[in-house]
Parts: structure tokens; sequence; C-alpha cells
């Protein structure tokens, strides 16, 4: 098995080995006693011992294969990295002077690792200069579309008809559907709810009304939209 096999055996990535050693001789160091040290008296000595395989029942890796596993968690740590910064679609953007954009690249990592959920009320105009409103659920934009393009200011964030809710007060288009993330009910006396689809919870876009459970309502104050209402929901998973 090779030292990569070895990495993926672990799961999570990790060597034990390489975790807990920065060098082959504190490898073999772990495998010296202070009786070692009392009888040999020479720290090398009892080194080369193990290492040639004369100290204990415990298989001792070869320096050759110590140092191809350090290299491949090394390699793997660095892609991972890679990987995460990648992923983020606000991560080298300027962001000054954008209230709404700061406030999403803020809470990007969280909604993308599962740990919130947020959904975003836009009121603006169209293309073609028509008053639209919706709400976005953020984790469905940013997995079905570009967001690095509107983190880059190159497309503006507007309301479609595949969020979670959109209308056109011109033309008078209604459309509501759920996403992975949402349920959306229509209530008589409440108006529209989301439920989080992950605890149940309510959350309740009523300015008049407590958002919910774990819920929270932030008006962002920019002059790139008309009106901005961030809800977020901190979900945590029944059972």
């Amino acid at each position: 098995m090779g030292a990569q096999d070895d990495l993926e055996l672990y799961g999570a990535g990790a060597d034990p080995i390489i975790d807990e050693n920065e060098t082959y001789e504190d490898y073999l160091d772990k495998q010296i006693t202070p009786t070692d040290l009392f009888y040999l008296e020479d720290l090398e000595l009892a080194r080369q011992l193990v290492d040639l395989g004369y100290h204990g029942n415990e298989e001792i890796l070869p320096r050759e294969e110590f140092e191809a596993r350090k290299k491949a968690a090394e390699e793997l740590r660095a892609s991972r990295l890679t990987k995460k910064t990648h992923k983020l679609a606000h991560m080298g953007k300027d962001l000054i002077g954008y209230p709404l954009l700061q406030a999403l690249a803020e809470r990007e990592e969280n909604v993308r690792n599962g740990r919130l959920t947020t959904i975003i009320f836009i009121r603006d105009r169209n293309a073609r200069g028509q008053e639209i409103s919706g709400y976005i659920d953020y984790a469905h934009r940013l997995k079905q579309d570009n967001m690095e393009a509107v983190f880059s200011r190159k497309r503006r964030l507007l309301p479609k008809t595949t969020d979670v809710s959109f209308y056109n007060w011109e033309t008078q288009v209604c459309s509501s559907k759920d996403s992975a993330t949402f349920q959306v009910l229509a209530d008589e006396s409440a108006g529209l709810l989301f439920k989080n689809k992950r605890d149940r919870k309510i959350v309740n876009v009523d300015p008049q009304a407590h958002p919910g459970d774990n819920s929270s309502r932030t008006e962002i104050a920019t002059s790139e939209y008309l009106q901005v209402i961030i809800y977020d929901h901190i979900s945590r998973r029944r059972g």
C-alpha cells in the first residue's frame, strides 16, 4: 500500500504517524525507552537499533517510507487548502463600498458548509426598468449560479422565477418554489413563510413579526438596491 493509499485509508486524510512526528528522528525516539538509553548510553546508537528493527515488536517504517508519507500528507493539505480557497466565490474581490456583497461574503463559507442558511430579500428594478422583488435562497444560488461574477460586480444579484419567491410588480408575474433548503408556505394570516427542511423551523419574513427560532433579520443599508433584507437561520438537524 502506497503513501497516498494510506492517507485515503484514514478517511479524513490525516496520517497519525506523520501528524505526531515532525522528523524521522522524532519517530524513532518515540520507540526508545529510558531503559534503552540507560544501557546503551548513546541516543544515536539507540536510533540505529530501532531503525534496523532490533527493538520491540512494532514494525518500524523505513526512512524512505516515512519521508514519502510526509510528502504525501503535505501535498494533501496543500491541495485541500487550495480547494477551500477556490470554492469561496468572494475570495480576492474588492467589496469595499458594496454592503450587500460584503454581507454575503461574510456568510458564504458558513452557508456552503451548512452551518447557516440565509434568505436574501431584494427589491429593485430589472433591465427593463420594471420593479421586481423576491426571496433568494443563498445556498441555492451558490450551487446553481456563477456567484463569482456577482462578487466581481460583472452581474447584479436579482430575484428570478427560479428562486423561492419572485414577483414582478408591473406584469404581475408571481412564482414560488421549494429549494433544497426551504419549503415555501403560504399562510392566510402570517403570509409568506419558509420552513427549513433540516430542522423544520419556520422563518417568518413579515417585518412586523419575529423571524422565528434561531433566526435573525438584518436590513442592509445600501444604494445598490431599493431594498435588501437578509434573514439568517442557524439550522440544527433534528435527531
